[in-house]
């Protein structure tokens, strides 16, 4: 791979990464009133939850790329290749998510649900994270995507 594919790839990580970021923290912002620190913690309280799950989100993010980009970032940058990658880092997110909500919620008892959060059946786990990791990296994904100019190739 030349330099400038490098550089280009770099950018394009660097662009799915923030955009995740920045995302991933107006949905945990947005979904706070699904869970009981909303009627019990303080301001102080809710900052924290929501900076450390940003943080946390994003971990999730660069891990999830980073596994499908061994699998899969080898071949040549193609519109298969791209797939591969999207779905493959779709899916450990996903698969994380299921473990880290029920883990947290009904295990370690880290948070929990208030009353209004949608819950997916057989899962036991609410429909908004579950949601966040399904369409967020997805939707990140292929704006930088298309806004790099990498699906045209």
């Amino acid at each position: 791979m030349t330099l400038e594919n490098q550089a280009r790839r770099f950018s394009f990580w660097l662009g799915y990464l923030t955009l995740i970021a920045v995302s991933n923290l107006i949905w945990e912002v947005a979904q706070l009133p699904l869970y009981t620190v909303w009627n019990t913690g303080g301001v102080g309280e809710m900052t924290f939850n929501i900076l450390h799950c940003t943080a946390g989100d994003i971990i999730i993010a660069a891990s999830s790329l980073g596994a499908a980009v061994i699998l899969f970032g080898r071949r040549p940058w193609s519109r298969a290749t791209q797939i591969r990658i999207a779905i493959a880092s779709g899916f450990f997110g996903v698969a994380y998510t299921i473990f880290s909500e029920w883990h947290n919620v009904y295990v370690v008892k880290s948070w929990g649900y208030a009353a209004s959060m949608p819950m997916v059946p057989f899962l036991d786990i609410g429909l908004s994270p579950l949601a966040q990791w399904i369409f967020l990296p997805q939707i990140c994904f292929w704006t930088i995507l298309y806004r790099s100019g990498h699906a045209r190739r």
